[in-house]
């Protein structure tokens, strides 16, 4: 894979035009409003739709899923309708649903049809869909598994693999069943895995089911610094909650990703923003399939201003406009410090990604410094510094509906060092004049 400054200057000036598609296709990409595509769908469409296994390996927002969408699409035009010819395993029911509406949107003008196939639903409509011809199918590999026991799915003439996000897959311990799932396909077909990271047990898999693929991969270190304005601000872990309820007083954070570490921490930093009248919603993997999708609704409209998140469930959000990642913890992994910012600053637009530094997780975050290569600006914030005594602790039944405390004294409702109203000063959320256009499109 070439590096030179020719290949970058070709990247910058294709358009999708340049790659032969089916009009029918092309239509639907206009229709969507975009000309030029992304480095990871440049390198990787032509090969795909020529047949060629592939190994694609790029942060999230890079473009992943019209990556191997658009070489499924210009592939089916032209097969038997009503059969089962495309099979793509994603790990989260977010995930499915997001590639499934893509799919309908790029394959708007054709004939082809997919489905989405998750568990947290009744199986009835799937069966119907997997029995009706779908041509292709976006599945968790739990359900679809259920689905295989039951007989429902017929794999005899699929064609085509998609192994999306399978170091997530890894990490929900999902890789089991997608071992069983691809012991029951064709062998001869064609595999494409894509995954923002190569852990040994995924590039194992990829060794035993791809033939001779070509491996793609984007630099993570140089995607994640595009766009994204990197800001730490060091904090005792008890005043966290506190300092991002100052941080949302600032009226251009409009619309803001919040990352925890745990299911249970996410239900709390939601629960305190929304007593301090901060339209929150939440998402983590103990949250039922309609409660999610009701949190990211209410996201993407802008019902809610914050979404707070656990990583696995974030891995599904795809909004067009989100102002500012936070990240209430900081991540053990440095990677998921990029998948986590890549959320804003989406298709190489601009955004903000502020870490609240507690002073045990420096070691943390000096990886992330080292993987992205930088040394990211720190900011401290008056009534908010290291030397903070924690709170008292109180004996006798904890308050609150999750049984627990507050983690820090309330505060009033004063505007403090992050309002930056007063003065002409800018507050954290306000970026200098934009860099170039700012308009937000949907990422594909």
């Amino acid at each position: 894979m070439g590096t030179g400054k020719d290949e970058s200057t070709s990247e910058k000036e294709s358009t999708f035009d340049d790659m032969h598609l089916d009009p029918k296709l092309r239509r639907g990409i206009q229709e969507l409003g975009y000309d030029t595509p992304t480095p990871i769908q440049r390198r990787t469409i032509p090969e795909a739709i020529g047949g060629r296994d592939l190994i694609g390996s790029a942060q999230t927002g890079t473009g992943k899923t019209a990556a191997f969408l658009l070489p499924i699409l210009e592939r089916l035009l032209d097969v038997e309708r009503g059969r089962l010819h495309a099979l793509v395993l994603t790990p989260t029911r977010e995930l499915a649903l997001q590639a499934e509406g893509f799919l309908a949107k790029l394959g708007k003008h054709t004939r082809l049809r997919g489905a989405a196939v998750y568990g947290g639903v009744g199986m009835g409509d799937q069966e119907r869909a997997l029995r009706g011809g779908a041509d292709v199918i976006v599945a968790t590999p739990g359900r679809l598994l259920d689905h295989m026991s039951r007989g429902y799915v017929d794999f005899r003439d699929l064609r085509i693999l998609v192994l999306d996000e399978a170091d997530r897959m890894l990490d929900m311990g999902f890789l089991p069943d997608v071992r069983r799932i691809l012991a029951e396909l064709p062998r001869r077909r064609q595999t494409m895995l894509f995954s923002a990271t190569m852990p040994p047990e995924v590039v194992r898999l990829a060794r035993d089911f791809l033939t001779d693929p070509k491996t793609v991969q984007v630099d993570a270190k140089a995607a994640a610094a595009v766009g994204v304005t990197h800001l730490a601000l060091p904090v005792p872990s008890h005043l966290k909650t506190e300092l991002l309820v100052e941080l949302l007083r600032d009226e251009t954070m409009t619309s803001v990703l919040v990352f925890v570490r745990t299911k249970r921490r996410a239900d709390r930093v939601a629960l305190q923003l929304q007593r301090s009248r901060i339209d929150a919603g939440v998402i983590h993997g103990d949250r039922s399939q309609g409660q999610r999708v009701r949190a990211l609704e209410g996201f993407r409209t802008g019902r809610h201003r914050v979404l707070v998140a656990t990583d696995i469930a974030a891995r599904g959000i795809d909004v067009e406009a989100v102002s500012h990642v936070v990240n209430y913890d900081v991540p053990e992994e440095p990677e998921v410090y990029i998948h986590r910012v890549g959320r804003t600053a989406r298709a190489q637009h601009f955004g903000d990604a502020f870490t609240l530094l507690a002073r045990e997780e420096e070691d943390d975050f000096a990886r992330i410094e080292q993987l992205l290569g930088i040394a990211i600006r720190r900011a401290t914030v008056p009534g908010f510094a290291y030397d903070r005594p924690a709170p008292e602790r109180h004996s006798g039944p904890p308050r609150g509906g999750l049984g627990r405390r507050r983690e820090g004294p309330r505060r009033g409702p004063r505007g403090g060092s992050s309002g930056g109203r007063s003065g002409g000063r800018r507050g954290f959320g306000q970026r200098p004049p934009p860099r170039g256009s700012l308009e937000r499109r949907p990422t594909w």
